[in-house]
């Protein structure tokens, strides 16, 4: 079994409804759980007690941090069911204290759009070969999991130099082979460094409030082209909008992500 696929795995208990998860370490950035891999482990766990088995939308709050290594808890409830949509939440817990509380969205595998339209392009990313990987580091253990290789033109802040905007471009795929699914998507919508850093360098802390990931299209390639982009700074806030593009060309995920800004 592939690493990630192991570590999103849940048991089932009395009832479909409440599943034992263990929060793995092998996905963690400075110490703390990537909140990529806890939204996918979330999301296996509405996938194994919902009846619909494609993934339309997934929304994570994070409350508390997660501790990593350690037993959780998922309690789960179908709050809605029509003909187009199932929707679930889940609540993760540890240690009797909530930690994350989720939403996703479900629908039928064969319900399918008439119109394919994009009024925009995929992101203009430097091939893979010109690429910079994310070295692999202690207590950052999502990057010897996961290869991402950002565009040169987003690396200045590695070197002290910063740039105009805060924005993060380039490509991403598993370490240890593995096709992208739907799941493996959530992971990829939140493995960058936080665009911020581009153009304010690693001056500050950047913990993700609440994530949403808006799933399209199955990846039709090992490696995804990404995308991530900040506009705005505000009140210790910002936001993160992301693309998700495979090589052909393929929309497959946006994301939108909340976090806050904390200096160090």
């Amino acid at each position: 079994m592939h690493p990630f696929d192991q570590d999103i795995a849940g048991q089932a208990m009395e009832t479909p409804f409440e599943r034992q998860a263990r929060v793995s370490s092998n996905w963690s950035i400075n110490g703390l759980p990537n909140g990529g891999y806890l939204l996918a482990l979330m999301a296996n766990g509405m996938l194994q007690c919902g009846t619909k088995s494609t993934m339309a939308i997934v929304t994570a709050n994070y409350v508390a941090r997660c501790l990593p290594d350690a037993p959780a808890r998922l309690h789960l409830e179908r709050f809605a069911d029509s003909a187009q949509f199932e929707r679930i939440q889940a609540r993760l817990v540890q240690e009797g204290r909530e930690r994350i509380r989720a939403w996703g969205t479900f629908v039928d595998p064969h319900t399918a759009c008439p119109l394919d339209r994009y009024e925009a392009d995929p992101p203009q990313v430097a091939p893979l070969d010109q690429c910079i990987p994310i070295p692999r580091m202690p207590r950052f253990t999502l990057f010897d999991q996961v290869a991402v290789r950002l565009d040169p033109a987003c690396t200045g802040w590695m070197s002290g130099r910063q740039a105009e905007r805060s924005e993060h471009k380039g490509w991403v795929r598993f370490q240890q082979a593995r096709p992208f699914d739907a799941l493996a998507v959530l992971l990829a919508a939140d493995a960058f460094p936080p665009p911020v850093y581009a153009t304010q360098g690693l001056g500050a802390w950047v913990p993700t409030i609440e994530l949403t990931v808006n799933l399209r299209k199955a990846p039709a390639s090992q490696w995804l082209k990404c995308i991530f982009r900040t506009r705005f700074i505000t009140c210790g806030l910002l936001e993160e909008d992301g693309e998700v593009w495979d090589e052909t060309g393929a929309l497959v995920a946006i994301s939108r992500q909340i976090a806050q800004y904390r200096m160090r």
